[in-house]
């Protein structure tokens, strides 16, 4: 049995970055070389180093909408609307805070030209269509463990430099730490960049709490796989290049797509002894202990060696989550 227990690992709480560092490539990067069972630390603009012509590196261009808006009830009281997904029309999917929201009660945004109406425990609906005028009401949706307010810089800084697809409610954060300049390098050295859509849910964040953790359900995420790209990919397996995953998100469409799932949504749960059918090389931020992310990591890079990593990551005081350091499984 897998137990979640087997997933855990002691991180010190300054190690969670709270901020990015000014460049984005400037962050550290450890590589995991499973053939050789080696690890080496490096920076991110060291990147190219490890990739070689006619490689496919395969990005995650969703956007992450900030929907986290502030409200106000009637009373005078807080309230908060984190957005999850337009149902149709007006009506969206959301979290509400506080839980006592009353159905039926509206309650108002910004000004108070905007009001929502809680219509059930986990849906509203607003008095406009217009998602422009009410996403320009909200933040940007930064993950629990970052203990601030998001600042307008976040707008800028939680948001990879290709995203083009509104959809997440969380970025795919080890797209974070590209340029357009590095970007640039990368293919006029032979790689190809190319782009896939998944749109990261707030699932990412929740708990598993099974100690058997096949017992886990992932919630289900929305994503499509551009033809050119799949074109791209066939090309590379065939002539034994790299296909090469930005990102946990990047490899789950990836799989989903090889295990006949051809778009739409997944809610494939990747974790030690999943048999990876496209993907050769991971880019990915350090995880949690015992979610999801770790899982796959370890799927990936081999239970022990992961384990290794983090624990020298951890030694070497990396930066962990979100805004942290980049680890390059190859």
């Amino acid at each position: 049995m897998l137990r979640l227990s087997d997933f855990e690992y002691l991180l010190p709480k300054e190690l969670i970055a709270q901020y990015p560092l000014k460049g984005r490539d400037n962050c550290r990067l450890l590589v995991v070389d499973r053939k050789n069972y080696k690890i080496e630390h490096k920076v991110f603009s060291d990147i190219p180093e490890y990739l070689l012509p006619q490689d496919v590196l395969v990005l995650n261009d969703t956007k992450v909408v900030p929907c986290r808006i502030k409200a106000k009830r009637q009373t005078g009281g807080k309230a908060e609307i984190f957005l999850l997904g337009r149902i149709k029309g007006r009506v969206f999917k959301a979290l509400l805070k506080p839980g006592r929201l009353k159905i039926g009660e509206k309650i108002k945004l910004g000004s108070g030209k905007i009001t929502a109406e809680v219509i059930s425990k986990s849906e509203v609906a607003f008095n406009t269509s217009d998602l422009k005028k009410i996403y320009d009401l909200g933040a940007m949706p930064l993950p629990p463990y970052i203990k601030r307010e998001a600042t307008k810089a976040d707008n800028i800084d939680y948001q990879t430099v290709y995203a083009a697809k509104e959809g997440a409610v969380a970025s795919p954060t080890a797209g974070l730490h590209f340029t357009k300049t590095l970007l640039n390098k990368i293919k006029k050295s032979g790689i190809n960049p190319v782009y896939l859509t998944l749109h990261v849910g707030l699932g990412t964040f929740k708990p598993v709490k099974a100690e058997d953790i096949t017992k886990h359900k992932m919630e289900p995420e929305r994503f499509s796989i551009p033809a050119e790209t799949l074109k791209m990919i066939k090309a590379a397996k065939k002539s034994k290049a790299r296909v090469v995953a930005v990102g946990t998100t990047s490899l789950r469409a990836l799989e989903s797509s090889a295990s006949a799932v051809k778009g739409g949504q997944t809610d494939l749960f990747i974790y030690p002894g999943f048999k990876f059918k496209i993907a050769d090389s991971l880019l990915t931020n350090f995880h949690l202990p015992r979610t999801t992310l770790f899982m796959l990591t370890c799927a990936f890079g081999g239970e022990k060696l992961i384990k290794k990593a983090y624990q020298e990551a951890v030694d070497r005081k990396y930066r962990f989550y979100s805004y942290g350091d980049a680890m390059l499984i190859i």
